[in-house]
C-alpha cells in the first residue's frame, strides 16, 4: 500500500510540475507586447511579491487570500493560477471589460494586465512595475528619444501624472489614447496666466486669448494644435513642428518659414508683382514682398500677424511686443473699402488699394 502511495505521490508531483510549467508558458505567450520585460530593463521575477515594504499592495494578496487567483491558499505554495491573467483580473475589476471596448484600446491592457502591473505588491502606485514615464517609454522608444534630445521639452511629460496627464493607459474613444480631444486637452492646461516655457518666459493664457479674439487661425479653427506643435517636445521655438522665425526682423529665406509654407503659398511672399497671389498689394505691387524682402530688416510674420487668433480679419495684430522691455508697438491698421492703411507704426501713415470702390 505504501508503495502505491509513493508511486501516486511521484505521479502527482509530476502532474503539478507539468501544469505549472505549462501555465507559465501560456502566461508568457499571453504577453504579446514588444519589447519584453528584459528589454525594458525589468529583472527576472518582476511579478513576484516584494519582500521589502511596498508602496502599494493588492488587497487579496495583503489579506492572504491567495486562492482568489491561485489554486491554493498557502502563500508559500500558492500553485498555478486558476485561469489566464486577464480574465482573472477582469473577474473583479468589472469596469474594465466595457472600457476596453472603446474605439482605441491599449494592446498591453488588452493582452495581459501584468505587462504593467504587479499582481501582488509594488514600489509604485497602482501596482505599476516601474515609475510611470519609465514604464511607458520602455515600449514607446521614439517618445523616449524625443524627450531625451529635445532642447524645448514639454513639461507635461515630467510633471504631475506625466504621460497620464494626456493619455489613458487602458483605452479611450479618442485617437492615441488621449483623455480628451487634443484641442480641449491643450487648453485644459494652457488656461492660466502663470505658465512659463522651457526658456523661462511667460506663456500666453491661450484659452483667454481665444475667448477674446474671434478670428481664429485655420489650424486653431480646426482644433488641431499638433498641426504646428510637437506634443512631446522638440528642437524648435515653442515646440514648433518646423522652422518659423521668432525675431521681429530677419532676412528672407523660404527655409526659415517651412512651417508656414506647409499651408501658405511661398510665391505670395517672393513675387514682386501680382494681382492674384495676395490682397496685401497696392495695385500690382506685392506689399508682402516689400515687407519681407528688405535686406537685413525684413519683417517676419509676427511683425503684423497673430499666429493663433485676432480681433481683426487676416489675423492682423493690434500691436506687437518690440524689444525685450515689453513695449507694445501699435499697428493702427484700418481696413478700407478699397484696401487698408497703417498709421504711425514702423513708418508714417501708408495706405494701399487693391480693388475699386464698391
Amino acid at each position: 500500500m505504501s508503495a502505491i502511495r509513493s508511486i501516486f505521490s511521484v505521479i502527482l508531483a509530476w502532474v503539478v510540475a507539468f501544469s505549472t510549467v505549462l501555465f507559465a508558458q501560456t502566461a508568457q505567450a499571453d504577453i504579446r507586447v514588444s519589447p519584453t520585460f528584459a528589454a525594458r530593463g525589468l529583472p527576472p521575477g518582476v511579478l513576484a511579491p516584494l519582500t521589502s515594504k511596498p508602496v502599494a499592495a493588492h488587497a487579496p494578496f495583503e489579506a492572504g487570500e491567495c486562492n482568489l487567483c491561485h489554486a491554493n491558499s498557502d502563500p508559500k505554495q500558492p500553485g498555478p493560477l486558476i485561469k489566464a491573467v486577464t480574465p482573472l483580473c477582469l473577474g473583479c475589476h468589472e469596469e474594465f471589460p466595457g472600457m476596453l471596448k472603446r474605439a482605441h484600446a491599449h494592446p498591453p491592457a488588452q493582452t495581459n494586465c501584468t505587462n504593467c502591473h504587479n499582481p501582488h505588491n509594488a514600489n509604485y502606485p497602482k501596482l505599476l512595475l516601474q515609475e510611470t514615464s519609465q514604464l511607458c517609454t520602455g515600449c514607446h522608444k521614439q517618445v523616449a528619444e524625443i524627450h531625451a534630445t529635445a532642447s524645448v521639452p514639454h513639461k507635461a511629460l515630467t510633471s504631475g501624472a506625466k504621460c497620464l496627464n494626456c493619455h489613458n493607459p487602458h483605452a479611450s474613444e479618442v485617437e492615441a489614447l488621449l483623455r480628451q480631444q487634443p484641442f480641449d486637452l491643450c487648453l485644459g492646461c494652457h488656461n492660466v496666466d502663470t505658465m512659463v516655457g522651457a526658456d523661462g518666459k511667460k506663456l500666453q493664457n491661450m484659452k483667454a486669448w481665444l475667448d477674446n479674439n474671434p478670428d481664429w487661425h485655420g489650424p486653431v479653427k480646426h482644433k488641431d494644435c499638433v498641426a504646428c506643435h510637437q506634443p512631446h517636445g522638440g528642437n524648435q521655438f515653442r515646440m514648433l513642428d518646423g522652422n518659423y522665425p521668432k525675431e521681429f526682423y530677419a532676412p528672407y529665406n523660404p527655409d526659415a518659414y517651412d512651417l508656414c509654407f506647409g499651408c501658405h503659398k511661398e510665391k505670395a511672399f517672393s513675387t514682386a508683382q501680382t494681382d492674384k497671389l495676395t490682397r496685401f498689394r497696392n495695385g500690382a505691387k506685392n506689399l508682402h514682398f516689400v515687407h519681407l524682402q528688405q535686406p537685413g530688416r525684413g519683417r517676419t510674420c509676427r511683425a503684423c500677424h497673430e499666429v493663433h487668433a485676432s480681433k481683426q480679419d487676416k489675423h492682423i495684430r493690434e500691436g506687437v511686443p518690440y524689444g525685450s522691455g515689453g513695449w507694445v508697438l501699435k499697428l493702427n491698421y484700418q481696413q478700407t473699402p478699397t484696401g487698408g492703411s497703417c498709421a504711425k507704426t514702423c513708418h508714417q501713415e501708408r495706405s494701399y488699394e487693391n480693388r475699386k470702390a464698391p
